[in-house]
């Protein structure tokens, strides 16, 4: 996994993503499923179906990046097309009546961020260093 960027970030990303749907349920008691405005973790808002898409996104990351720099690679480009959707689609679900994941500007940023390094990631060639030090390319 330390030669795979793909498995690292896969893995990486998907131990925070589901850190964060944990976490969310602690801030959440009393927040409808669908709440368009959710509460506050640090500067994030959420309501239960956000954790819950948390806590998805979280364990498809983690198990693709445990599992094969295939399977991590096409995991991050999914989830970071997604993220890219849902980034951009925030901007203009802020409070409105649709934003049933209870989005704000801080989560719109994340979202966005988290496309950029998950497409930019999955899309680029995983190298790795064969025992020789030559470099290797993995396809997938």
């Amino acid at each position: 996994m330390r030669t795979s960027p793909n498995r690292l970030l896969a893995t990486v990303f998907g131990a925070v993503y589901l850190l964060v749907g944990i976490l969310g349920f602690f801030v959440t008691s009393g927040v409808g499923f669908f709440d368009t405005e959710g509460s506050t973790l640090i500067i994030f808002e959420v309501n239960p179906l956000h954790n819950i898409i948390h806590l998805a996104i979280g364990a498809a990351l983690l198990l693709a990046g445990l599992n094969s720099v295939s399977a991590a690679k096409g995991v991050n480009i999914t989830v970071g097309a997604v993220y890219l959707l849902v980034g951009v689609l925030g901007l203009f679900l802020v409070g409105t009546s649709l934003n049933i994941i209870a989005l704000n500007g801080a989560d719109n940023v994340l979202h966005l961020a988290s496309a950029v390094l998950l497409l930019g990631v999955g899309l680029s060639q995983d190298k790795a260093v064969s025992t020789s030090g030559a470099a290797r390319t993995y396809t997938a």
